[in-house]
């Protein structure tokens, strides 16, 4: 299990700040569904356009993306919009005291729903990505990062390796496609220092297995018993792993869906890339 702070613990149980600010000055939204984290940021300022009044947020997301989005309502309040727009992903999860590694991607999911929203503000954008993402390419298409968000997470946060990248961007977390291009951003920031090339160490059987049930446990049940759906791991023999889905998922339209996008991307991300899931027939 991730080793969570008491005080993401309480964000997530008791988050601040939930819903929609339908009168918003500005709004803010990135991730996906298919990607499994999702955020709509909302801000109001007071009536003199000086200081943030009121921040709401929308979360889709494991335990860290709700308690990052609720912790970002909570710091920005009272700021200016140039305060605010200094924050950084640290400060989220400073503010939690800590996330794990493997979950810092939430407070950059907190952070650039930020600066969307911002950008939106001025006017600069439609809140969906901001300003200097607009006309950035797509390194990792399986999770929509761009090299500008890639590059910006590794200078600020001093990350080395592949793994790095993917625990703070996701970025490198899918079909595994886009790492040469993620290594030659890290080499090229980094000086050659990344050259290692470091890459996830291999599982044993027994550590695969225990690992899947861990992520099925905890990021992956969580989301689909929201929606009235359940899912059991049947079997892991190698790459494989067969689950089924029970509940509102059994026999869902959308259950294929759920499979390829949700609970392989999840495996993939935090187990293995060559993980492949199948139904039980």
């Amino acid at each position: 299990m991730w080793d969570y702070t008491d005080k993401v613990k309480d964000h997530f149980f008791n988050p601040r700040n939930t819903g929609k600010i339908e009168d918003c000055d500005g709004i803010g939204e990135v991730g996906s569904l298919a990607c499994g984290d999702a955020l709509t940021f909302t801000f109001k300022l007071d009536e003199n356009k000086e200081k943030i009044v009121d921040a709401r947020f929308q979360t889709f997301g494991c335990a860290s993306a709700i308690a990052s989005s609720s912790a970002l309502t909570e710091i920005v309040k009272g700021m200016t919009i140039e305060e605010a727009e200094a924050v950084t992903n640290q400060d989220i999860a400073d503010f939690l005291g800590g996330l794990p590694e493997q979950k810092m991607h939430c407070s950059v999911m907190g952070r650039e729903a930020l600066e969307a929203a911002i950008s939106n503000y001025r006017g600069e954008g439609d809140g969906t990505k901001p300003a200097a993402d607009v006309d950035t390419d797509i390194v990792c298409v399986c999770f929509g990062v761009t090299g500008h968000e890639i590059e910006r997470a590794i200078r600020e946060n001093n990350l080395k390796t592949i793994e790095d990248v993917t625990n703070f961007t996701k970025a490198g977390g899918g079909c595994g496609g886009c790492h040469e291009d993620i290594q030659a951003i890290l080499d090229r920031i980094n000086g050659g220092e990344s050259a290692e090339r470091t890459k996830k160490k291999p599982l044993t059987n027994i550590q695969r297995m225990k690992l899947v049930q861990e992520v099925i446990e905890n990021e992956i049940r969580p989301q689909l018993k929201n929606d009235g759906g359940d899912i059991e791991l049947i079997d892991v023999e190698g790459p494989k792993v067969t689950v089924a889905m029970r509940g509102a998922c059994s026999g869902c339209n959308a259950a294929q869906f759920t499979l390829r996008d949700v609970v392989e991307t999840k495996l993939r991300e935090y187990v293995s890339d060559d993980i492949i899931v199948e139904e039980e027939k």
